[in-house]
């Protein structure tokens, strides 16, 4: 191999590491539409964000869940509780709760939005659940 061509590829290999770091912190995502509001923080109690599972969401509040939607986009349960009825939609990948997101926002109202999760409810229940499971209220 001839000096040039060898010098082009222990450019490339130096390179790898910082190109694989950068490109995968990606900039023209779907997440970059949206707004501040939807930061997720961790759950100030459990000091983590909650799982992206129906289930375990519900547990974390203390409800039994009834599982209505069971599709390849989201999970979606009810929850009947003393305080009120609301639903836990959890999905597969956060462009799926990006576009469920955009399609409520028709309807207005707050949601706590944590990664790959919804909680709809009453405002109320919303902050009783953020300490337990974080996430955002957010206002569509």
């Amino acid at each position: 191999m001839s000096p040039q061509p060898r010098r082009l590829t222990l450019a490339c290999l130096a390179l790898t590491p910082l190109l694989l770091a950068t490109g995968c912190g990606g900039g023209g995502s779907d997440e970059s539409k949206v707004s501040s509001d939807t930061a997720v923080t961790a759950a100030p109690s459990a000091g983590v964000v909650a799982p992206a599972k129906v289930e375990v969401i519900a547990g974390l509040v203390g409800c039994k869940v009834k599982i209505r939607t069971d599709a390849d986009e989201l999970r979606e349960g009810v929850c009947k509780g003393k305080d009120g009825d609301f639903l836990i939609t959890t999905f597969p990948e956060e462009r799926f709760k990006l576009t469920w997101l955009d399609a409520a926002s028709i309807y207005g109202g707050k949601y706590l939005v944590g990664t790959r999760w919804v909680v709809s409810a009453p405002e109320a229940l919303l902050k009783k659940f953020r300490p337990e499971l974080g996430g955002k209220i957010q206002q569509l």
